[in-house]
């Protein structure tokens, strides 16, 4: 099974994320220290609030190059902030370069329909991936965001939620995963998308 690592650097959601894993009978740790995010089998990067304070704060910590590094060795899943962070580049608030994990950008949710968006919406599945497995098409999970990720290449993009418009809700690349939804606060569809995640 294995332990995952959830990694703070000050701008993640860590207890709803601890609370799931800890649900799901999971082993995990909350740290900041790389020595025991090296150790552990799989990372999550949280995040919440503005994209271009959490990468200056992943920078501060000198998270950067170490989650990229990461990356290749292990699962990583990013959640909400923490995905869009996986991309090259946001124009939320001012233009930002992210860890370019996965190709593409993330700007507003291009939608005449309020924002931030925030309640349930069902996914439709783009492409096969291990996150799904047992996760029916049509699931609905919970998001809360006004920015979203444009994929560059179609097979990033797993599973989509139509918000006004086409909203990523779990891409990868790889080892690297993300989820724009909250899978902690998703009920049973989320659990089992976490769980997948930990048994990866």
């Amino acid at each position: 099974m294995g332990r995952t690592a959830v990694i703070d650097y000050g701008a993640g959601n860590l207890m709803s994320v601890t609370n799931a894993l800890r649900y799901l009978g999971e082993e995990w740790i909350i740290t900041s220290d790389k020595s025991e995010i090296e150790k552990s089998d799989r990372v999550i990067l949280p995040g919440v609030g503005a994209f271009p304070a959490a990468m200056r704060y992943l920078r501060e910590k000198g998270f950067e190059s170490f989650v990229k590094e990461q990356a290749e060795k292990k699962p990583l899943l990013g959640i909400c902030l923490g995905m869009q962070m996986l991309f090259e580049e946001s124009d939320e608030i001012e233009l930002t370069t992210g860890l370019g994990l996965i190709p593409g950008r993330i700007q507003r949710v291009p939608t005449e329909l309020k924002l931030p968006h925030i309640g349930w919406n069902s996914l439709k599945f783009n492409n096969p991936c291990p996150l799904l497995k047992g996760v029916d098409e049509g699931a609905y999970v919970y998001f809360v965001h006004t920015f979203c990720a444009m994929t560059k290449y179609p097979e990033n993009l797993i599973a989509s939620a139509d918000y006004g418009a086409e909203v990523a809700a779990i891409v990868s690349s790889g080892n690297v995963f993300g989820c724009q939804f909250h899978p902690e606060k998703s009920g049973e569809a989320g659990l089992a998308i976490l769980k997948n995640f930990c048994t990866l």
